[in-house]
């Protein structure tokens, strides 16, 4: 493997690695053959590699027919397109059936603030964990994008990858081994759990040591299968903290935040807060502007940890107080 540059070179990488040892792994792009980082996989592998233009659904449809084919394909474009305007063909002709496709999804959350609206993808994860048969994975570094999706050539079944554009900082060393449906603990911690997933999971570690100078104690969990949940590690989480912040570049209205929280007010209900982007259409602004705006970033996690906080403590003194 070769060093890894950024956590969409690590998808392209994976798939260069993948096709070396397996000649049933074929890559499909929209028109996006840099944006996906597959330009390497071309050079090395021109008869296995399909770029259809910008037409992601009829991309969706090709990767059904080679997978019915005993092919891998992976199919790869920009967030907001092949989550969204491919949606209804990746609905019917792919996850129906079940069939064995793999969707990279490139460039999420605020990549392109500065292209408007129709740029933004933070809908990806309320459209793709609502379908059934699938599986959703969110990584939040250049080492987890690279397993992940050599794990999605080992699964049998439709998988959605989401990565971000912006660079990432390092959060595991050589010997982490990525499984799906594990989350990972990534800092210890009491008082409450902040549950992250993808690009922002730095900003929780951030927060994280922001919130140790006040003496409070964060347990960090990066949260990089959406679908299916690790379970167990987010109900010890709700057992041992009471309390927990969901944190997602991404609407709140059916995210991550949202799949955490239909778990634990379910099976063991405690105080949350969903942080994420609201009801409303973000500006056209730098993302840090936005991730502020949104209090995405480590500051802003670590003030909304502080108020969930007195809310746990406020509510724990009227429980008491109950007569």
């Amino acid at each position: 493997m070769e060093a890894l540059k950024g956590i969409r070179d690590s998808y392209g990488q994976a798939l260069v690695d993948l096709a070396e040892i397996n000649d049933r792994v074929v890559a499909l792009a929209a028109d996006s053959k840099f944006s996906s980082k597959l330009a390497v996989f071309e050079k090395r592998y021109p008869n296995r590699f399909f770029d259809v233009g910008i037409c992601e659904q009829n991309m969706v449809g090709l990767a059904a027919g080679l997978s019915l084919l005993g092919k891998i394909p992976f199919i790869s474009a920009i967030s907001c397109f092949i989550s969204m305007r491919a949606f209804e063909m990746i609905r019917t002709s792919v996850v129906y059936p079940k069939l064995n496709v793999k969707i990279g999804s490139m460039s999420a959350g605020f990549a392109y603030p500065q292209l408007g609206a129709t740029h933004t993808c933070i809908e990806d994860l309320s459209l793709l964990r609502a379908t059934t048969n699938i599986v959703v994975l969110s990584p939040s570094d250049n080492l987890q994008a690279y397993q992940a999706t050599r794990a999605m050539a080992d699964y049998e079944g439709p998988v959605y990858l989401r990565l971000g554009r912006h660079p990432v900082p390092d959060i595991y060393d050589s010997g982490y081994r990525f499984q799906i449906g594990k989350a990972d603990l990534l800092e210890e911690g009491t008082d409450v759990a902040i549950v992250a997933t993808g690009p922002v999971v730095p900003f929780a570690l951030e927060a994280h040591t922001l919130l140790r100078k006040d003496g409070i104690n964060a347990r960090v969990i990066n949260l990089s299968t959406i679908k299916p949940l690790d379970r167990e590690l987010l109900l010890k989480a709700a057992r041992e903290t009471g309390c927990i912040v969901t944190v997602e570049e991404h609407t709140v209205a059916g995210g991550m935040g949202s799949a955490v929280a239909e778990l634990i007010i379910q099976e063991y209900p405690v105080r949350m807060r969903l942080l994420g982007i609201p009801d409303e259409t973000p500006a056209v602004a730098p993302r840090d502007v936005l991730l502020e705006r949104y209090n995405l970033n480590a500051a802003g996690i670590a003030e909304v940890v502080k108020r969930v906080l007195k809310e746990k403590r406020a509510l724990r003194e009227e429980e008491t107080n109950y007569p």
